[in-house]
């Protein structure tokens, strides 16, 4: 993956589109389908040559722009007025320690390759929207990465978030955001890019923004 400012927006839009299907499912019980199979993509996909061949296209991520436009911009609301979501942020970071930690543990990490080559294998018999496929990468996510914590804590409505096939999703886009974390870190990405180029970032989302 080649570090560049490109990849690292990508990364980073990913992340946040990761996280937006997390907010939908925990607040409302459903959730944008470009957007979930966007996410799955990234983590099942054997055939991507580079960023964006992970996640199908630039449109497909047109949701996570967005999003990372709103939460790194420097004011307190967004461009619609409405006030930043404080969770979405928590999330974010919470995500990019628990890759960092997954980095350092070889032994984990090999699981959850193991985990996801298992779940490619299933997609010769069920599709990747199938319960089974959600069910193999929530599990992937919850017997490996929630272990080594800590934990992502997602709030919402208790009726949606206690709902086994809602967990499922949330755990499943989850792992998906562990994975834009590592698609990051291998563009080049770290905390301190993440505070000294939310400029560039911004700058570089909205020129990918006005070409879709």
């Amino acid at each position: 993956m080649e570090s560049n400012i490109q990849n690292r927006t990508i990364a980073m839009a990913a992340l946040f589109q990761c996280i937006d299907g997390v907010n939908q499912i925990a607040n409302t019980g459903h959730i944008d389908e470009t957007l979930y199979n966007s996410c799955i993509d990234s983590v099942l996909n054997e055939n991507a040559d580079d960023a964006v061949d992970l996640y199908g296209s630039l449109e497909n991520l047109k949701i996570g722009f967005k999003s990372m436009l709103y939460q790194l911009g420097a004011g307190q609301l967004t461009p619609d007025g409405k006030p930043k979501d404080l969770e979405a942020t928590r999330y974010a970071l919470g995500i990019l320690h628990l890759e960092k930690k997954l980095n350092k543990n070889p032994a984990v990490f090999k699981e959850v390759i193991k985990g996801i080559q298992e779940t490619q294998k299933k997609l010769e018999f069920f599709d990747k929207n199938h319960e089974n496929i959600t069910a193999s990468l929530a599990d992937i996510y919850a017997n490996t990465i929630s272990n080594i914590g800590p934990k992502i804590m997602v709030k919402g409505d208790q009726a949606h978030l206690s709902n086994p096939n809602n967990a499922s999703k949330i755990r499943a886009l989850l792992l998906a955001g562990i994975r834009a974390a590592l698609l990051w870190r291998q563009a080049g990405g770290n905390r301190w890019k993440l505070l000294l180029e939310r400029g560039k970032l911004q700058k570089q989302a909205d020129a990918f923004l006005s070409k879709l």
